[in-house]
């Protein structure tokens, strides 16, 4: 059986911390007189007797959650929160629910893909409302990711379980003091990414909103050409910090209360770093070449473009759609990789290549020594059946659901090359696709109602790892 009381005590909860974070932006739409107060106001006040109705029909009760408690908790509490989030979005300009929702689940999953144009102009209480979300988005996955997720074995992410390791045990000893540190290096890298944004040349309120929205690997920007807009050392700065994001958040927990850099020696790490390093320098010689370009500007679009589609953050800071049909599969490719695990990125990420390899090696290796032992490792700890069973249903599942996302796309209505690239780009989280309706240049708002809801369904699927969700359309979950 579902335990019901404590579920609407933890979503009263978060609903009510989500009505207090709507009163952020009426202080900036004050301050510029933009006239969007009782929006919000009014938003904030709908949320917030939602949350005190569940608060009250709840309070008292044991919080005691079990393994399908936990499913179905992590999900409702995704979708819940973009449904009250969505509510300024509509009552801005008085835009569709429809789009509200797409905006904020686009904001809250950290993708990154927009149906609003004009940002350039647009209130500043609206900007700094997609950037909370975003941010928040974040360190609310990173806790998903470090809590929950690998409770649950989704997809192999048993391998990160912080009790495994022994520095949880004898530094951290509770959960509690794990998310505290979490969020203090959290905060820590927004602070730097945004000093060093306002050093580049932003504004202040430029820099605040990027600084959230590039740690959170979201991707909002507050002007439609994106990074386009900003200098050269905005660029770098945007990506180094979408880099810093795309490692494991606990590792820099490790090291501040270790005092020690023995974490970096994850496998994940320095695959990744590697990865990043090579691909940016041959994407930047390969641009240098074909566009006939010097190579330093060439190294800083690849390096940027590049680090912000693996991250699946989404920023652009040009159109590399235009760069030739080589490079539209390049970044066709790119969005699949994704980051460390335990990071705000999404996508597939790159532990999971790396154990793939690792069994790839291991069956070309027994066609040559069929009676070898091999044995199969990852960061020093033992690749038993269990992770590989569940590499194997999240690697399926996620394929399953971009291909019945994109057939979906295309039913509706949607071209072919945005059904395909918008399918992959919802479920992995990048955010903008390829063409010219949803690419680098491009946005969501044309497409039809039905298109911007299945996508929302996607980027929640991709969000959560999609075995999170898939296990709540089993008859076996509800007790059939």
């Amino acid at each position: 059986m579902i335990n019901v009381r404590p579920l609407l005590l933890l979503l009263g909860l978060f609903l009510a911390v989500l009505a207090g974070l709507m009163l952020v932006p009426v202080g900036f739409s004050l301050y510029h007189n933009e006239g969007l107060v009782q929006d919000f106001m009014l938003s904030a006040a709908l949320t917030g007797g939602v949350a005190f109705v569940a608060l009250g029909s709840s309070w008292g009760c044991k919080v005691t959650l079990h393994t399908r408690d936990f499913y179905l908790f992590t999900t409702l509490t995704w979708f819940v929160v973009a449904m009250f989030a969505a509510l300024p979005f509509t009552f801005f300009h008085a835009i569709s629910y429809t789009d509200a929702f797409f905006e904020t689940m686009s904001g809250i999953t950290t993708t990154g893909s927009t149906v609003l144009t004009g940002l350039d102009s647009a209130p500043w209480s609206i900007l700094i409302w997609r950037s909370l979300l975003q941010w928040m988005g974040g360190i609310g996955f990173i806790a998903v990711g470090v809590a929950i997720l690998p409770l649950l074995n989704v997809g192999g992410m048993r391998l990160f379980r912080t009790e495994s390791s022994d520095w949880s045990d004898k530094s951290m000893p509770r959960t509690k003091e794990i998310g505290r540190a979490l969020v203090k290096v959290y905060l820590l890298l927004t602070l730097l990414c945004g000093v060093g944004y306002y050093l580049s040349g932003m504004t202040v309120f430029e820099a605040i909103n990027h600084a959230m929205t590039t740690v959170s690997t979201g991707g909002y920007s507050t002007s439609d050409s994106s990074m386009t807009h900003f200098s050269v050392a905005a660029h770098w700065n945007g990506t180094l910090f979408m880099f810093l994001s795309g490692l494991p958040m606990l590792l820099y927990v490790q090291s501040l209360y270790r005092r020690s850099w023995a974490p970096w020696r994850d496998q994940q790490v320095i695959g990744f770093t590697r990865f990043v390093i090579v691909a940016s320098v041959v994407l930047g010689i390969w641009l240098a070449r074909e566009q006939d370009m010097a190579f330093f500007p060439a190294l800083t679009l690849a390096a940027f473009n590049l680090v912000s589609v693996v991250t699946t953050t989404g920023f652009a800071s040009t159109d590399y759609s235009q760069w030739g049909p080589a490079a539209n599969i390049i970044f066709f490719l790119l969005m699949f990789v994704g980051a460390c695990s335990g990071s705000t990125s999404g996508a597939i990420k790159i532990f999971r290549f790396q154990i793939a390899g690792a069994v790839v090696f291991k069956a070309l290796r027994q066609h040559i020594h069929p009676h070898a032992v091999v044995p199969q490792r990852y960061n020093r700890r033992p690749i038993n059946e269990d992770i590989l069973r569940s590499l194997v249903a999240f690697t399926m599942l996620f394929m399953a659901t971009i291909a019945v996302l994109a057939l979906f796309l295309v039913l509706v209505g949607v071209d072919p090359v945005s059904s395909l690239t918008g399918a992959v780009t919802a479920v992995t989280n990048v955010g903008p696709g390829l063409g010219e309706v949803i690419g680098p240049a491009g946005n969501f708002a044309s497409l039809p109602d039905a298109a911007k809801w299945a996508l929302s369904v996607g980027m929640l699927l991709g969000r959560l790892e999609i075995v999170t969700v898939a296990v709540l359309f089993l008859r076996t979950f509800w007790g059939y």
